[in-house]
């Protein structure tokens, strides 16, 4: 009876090691993204499958994806596509297709349209019908004679999605480097190679119109650069216009316009160099404009009460913090652990929304001095002041260190190399919301209260015109120092995409803002005699007394 017993114990055994070695084998090649189930199946259903992998690769991902079986899988489709599918054209979601053959003896070139969202098909030479499409000379079937009297083109359109897939290393998602459009267009014949032709073929792309800093090439997939892949540009040149960029390309394969933002490393080192010097001039001119407003404080009783003063000075000390932190973020680079750096990027964050916020306190209480003037009163209103000029930015912050925003950043030049490393944003949902809308709300409602405050600063200066002189030149003057105050030049960002030159102005115009804040606050509240009897507009606008009742 033991033997039996004995028996039947090992079998279980045996069953359930085969279970536990057949288990791997049947659960490894459920990823598709690895690329080993379906090599060289093309149904509809691992089309499909694989074409899921170009959202799902994603850099948080790639652990689950080999991306070099991937992007092999879709090159090979392109050979079975004219080689052994029966089918003329092929149209899903995310690819398009069409396949037709060729006489090796045509007598003119060839053109073929590559409208999004439509199957490739021949058309005649008319660009305004069909602005995305490609030639392909005559000259290229002619050299084919020898294969025959016939050849079979394919030409596929195949949208890559958002992932990693066919993004290489030239395009990186930190710094806006992407593939036109996440398309791009394969032509093939099959297993006959073609190179080094006589006269190039064209590919057409039409795009919006890209401002002067991003740089658009024309690059081919190229198979055997790197482990995996990558794109190149060998044997193409780029001829780029205001809404449409035409590709000219010696060879057939995979074909895509790249868009990459130009900022080489002596333009970025210039312009750091500038921040850093006005930023470093600045804190100087910035921690006199606080001393100052301390002396003034306790010679003067006025100071005591006066809120425009203790703007000014919040203002001037949330700039002075954020000068401090860019210098400690951009002089330690990367260094240290990822939480030192998660610390770098969320303190830089918070101080740049607190000058942003104190710039927008600014407008507000010019609002009430100028615009509204009568039925000023709030209780404690300093003290709301700067609930919302320190308190609103953390709960920013805290809220964009919960999604883990922050982390290491990096701009790239056009040759895809590291120009400046900093603790700032990995995730740029959360920088365009948290800093650009931020921003751009704040600039928008300071334009508005300086355009009304511009509209009553020259209106009195009309109706004074005869008794004064001088009065629209102190008026320009008036307007100067509270578009600083306000933070106007900040609005030049919207601008640096015109080009070096506003990049330059910006840099040097923000980094100097607390020079101006400081010339204000000396015209303000150190007058000369003369300025005293003044009643200009500069004086009339911030001398104008509102008392905080704390």
């Amino acid at each position: 009876m033991v033997a039996p017993r004995a028996l039947g114990i090992l079998l279980l055994l045996h069953l359930a090691s085969g279970e536990e070695d057949s288990t791997p084998k049947y659960e490894e090649p459920r990823n598709v993204c690895q690329g080993f189930t379906n090599m060289n199946s093309y149904e509809d259903f691992d089309l499909n499958r694989t074409a899921g992998c170009f959202s799902k690769c994603t850099r948080s991902q790639e652990k689950l994806c080999h991306l070099g079986n991937l992007q092999r899988y879709w090159l090979n489709f392109e050979t079975y596509l004219v080689e052994r599918n029966q089918m003329d054209t092929l149209n899903t979601s995310f690819l398009t297709a069409f396949v037709k053959s060729i006489n090796t003896n045509v007598s003119e070139d060839l053109y073929f349209s590559l409208t999004p969202s439509q199957i490739p098909k021949q058309v005649t030479k008319d660009e305004h019908q069909h602005p995305d499409r490609v030639r392909l000379p005559k000259s290229l079937f002619g050299s084919l004679k020898s294969s025959g009297p016939m050849v079979r083109l394919g030409i596929i359109v195949l949208d890559i999605g958002p992932g990693n897939v066919f993004k290489g290393s030239l395009l990186s998602r930190e710094d806006g480097s992407r593939v036109l459009n996440n398309r791009i267009v394969g032509l093939t014949l099959g297993h006959i190679n073609v190179t080094e032709l006589a006269e190039p073929l064209e590919i057409t792309f039409s795009h919006q119109y890209q401002p002067p800093n991003m740089n658009l090439s024309c690059e081919f997939w190229d198979a055997t650069k790197g482990t995996s892949g990558d794109w190149s540009s060998k044997g193409c040149s780029t001829e780029v216009g205001v809404r449409r960029t035409v590709c000219r390309c010696d060879h057939l394969t995979f074909f895509a316009l790249l868009l990459r933002p130009i900022l080489d490393e002596a333009t970025v080192r210039a312009l750091i160099h500038i921040s850093q010097a006005g930023c470093g001039t600045s804190m100087i001119f910035l921690a006199f404009t606080i001393v100052l407003y301390v002396v003034l404080r306790f010679s003067r009783q006025r100071f005591k009460s006066e809120d425009a003063p203790k703007i000014h000075v919040a203002l001037s000390i949330s700039l002075f913090l954020l000068n401090l932190a860019f210098f400690l973020n951009v002089g330690q680079r990367l260094k240290g652990s990822n939480a030192a750096c998660w610390a770098r990027g969320a303190v830089f964050h918070y101080f740049l929304l607190c000058a942003f916020t104190w710039m927008g306190l600014e407008a507000f209480h010019l609002y009430l001095l100028v615009i509204k003037v009568f039925n000023t009163y709030f209780s404690h209103y300093f003290l709301k002041l700067s609930l919302m000029g320190w308190v609103l930015p953390a709960l920013i912050v805290i809220g964009t260190g919960i999604a883990n925003s922050y982390g290491p950043y990096c701009i790239r030049d056009e040759k895809n190399v590291i120009t400046l490393e900093l603790c700032w944003f990995r995730e740029k949902t959360a920088l365009y919301v948290t800093v650009y809308g931020y921003c751009l709300i704040i600039f928008l409602f300071s334009a508005v209260i300086l355009s009304l405050v511009s509209w009553k600063i020259f209106t009195l200066s009309s109706a004074t015109a005869g008794k004064e002189k001088g009065q629209h030149w102190k008026g320009v003057l008036t307007l100067l120092g509270l578009s600083c105050l306000v933070g106007l030049p900040w609005g030049l960002a919207l601008l640096t995409s015109l080009g070096q030159f506003t990049a330059y102005v910006f840099a040097l115009f923000t980094s100097l803002q607390g020079v101006f804040i400081f010339c204000w606050f000396i015209v303000l509240y150190c007058p000369s005699q003369s300025t005293v009897t003044s009643s200009s507009g500069t004086a009339r606008v911030d001398h104008a007394q509102t008392v905080s009742h704390e």
